[in-house]
């Protein structure tokens, strides 16, 4: 057995492994207003500015239009968004929060604490949970830098 080919040894399975364990902590926060984690995404997107171009939420959520359609199109049917077409530019389609979606950030306020204090130990607290997240935006910057 060679090392570099060890479970242990790999940095990205201890990625996916938190990824897929925050995820599910988000589960039972997200149920109360009725969102999957990806919606919430997207929400959090909106609420920092409605009306946005599809494009420019795919871009925040580093996601393919192709992707994020058919999310759209599912919180489009619950009514939490809008999608219409641009006014200058008809391929362009527009994303707005319906009242029902401007309503769920007042019931969302309490998420970030509540997940945050779910994996806050010694280790991560929020001096380190700052540290750890600039390397990681590094990560993703390099990362995304190779895909071009």
């Amino acid at each position: 057995m060679y090392p570099q080919l060890k479970l242990e040894n790999q940095l990205c399975f201890r990625f996916y492994t938190v990824s897929r364990l925050i995820t599910q902590a988000y589960q039972p926060l997200l149920k109360g207003l009725g969102l999957t984690y990806p919606q919430y995404l997207v929400m959090l997107v909106l609420w920092e500015q409605d009306r946005q171009p599809v494009n420019d939420i795919a871009k925040r959520l580093k996601l393919n239009t192709n992707t994020i359609t058919p999310l759209l199109q599912r919180m489009e049917k619950v009514v939490l968004l809008r999608r219409t077409k641009g006014k200058d530019d008809a391929r362009q389609v527009i994303v707005t929060l319906t009242a029902k979606g401007k309503a769920l950030e007042q019931q969302a306020l309490s998420i970030p604490n509540a997940l945050t204090s779910s994996f806050t130990c010694d280790q991560v607290n929020p001096e380190t949970a700052s540290t750890l997240a600039e390397l990681l935006d590094a990560m993703i910057d390099t990362l995304g830098d190779k895909r071009l």
